[in-house]
């Protein structure tokens, strides 16, 4: 079982999120580094927050070189959002799979969500919020980007699958 950690102020807790999970701008800057390469740099972001997950941040594809990514066969359903596609990423000699996704046809709740794309922080060399040097949420199934200002316990480690 876990403990929920209070927050301090200034701090938010993944257990005051709701389920089903809140789509909300952002006009925190995130920026995406991979092979020496700013991939995403954005004051014009989306978060979605739900229970028990640290926040994922969607970065409008217009503020991403989209050049460096191509579309990955993989795709998987959120019951929330819809059909997510993944993209792979290539940047001169270094590969990886699945590093992103998107929701081309979102539902109704997460239209917003359209032309944006999320990306796994544990896949890429950095990624930033406001200059902090985001930590990855554990596990390989959720992306979501850990900072000062936000506390857990988080979902997706070893043992939290039935939280």
């Amino acid at each position: 079982m876990f403990k929920r950690i209070e927050p301090k102020p200034g701090q938010e807790s993944v257990w005051d999120y709701p389920r089903p999970p809140r789509l909300e701008p952002s006009t925190k800057h995130i920026q995406v580094i991979f092979n020496g390469i700013t991939l995403a740099d954005s004051t014009k972001t989306y978060r979605v927050l739900e229970t028990s997950h640290p926040p994922g941040y969607y970065i409008p594809a217009t503020d991403i070189k989209m050049e460096y990514l191509t579309l990955s066969p993989r795709q998987t359903f959120c019951e929330w959002k819809g059909v997510a596609r993944y993209y792979t990423l290539l940047a001169e000699d270094r590969k990886i799979p699945n590093v992103g996704w998107n929701y081309p046809s979102p539902t109704e709740r997460f239209a917003a969500l359209k032309d944006c794309i999320a990306f796994y922080p544990s896949l890429l060399d950095a990624c930033y919020v406001d200059g902090e040097r985001v930590q990855a949420q554990e596990g390989d199934f959720y992306g979501g980007w850990i900072t000062n200002d936000i506390v857990g316990p988080f979902k997706g480690g070893m043992g939290t699958l039935s939280w």
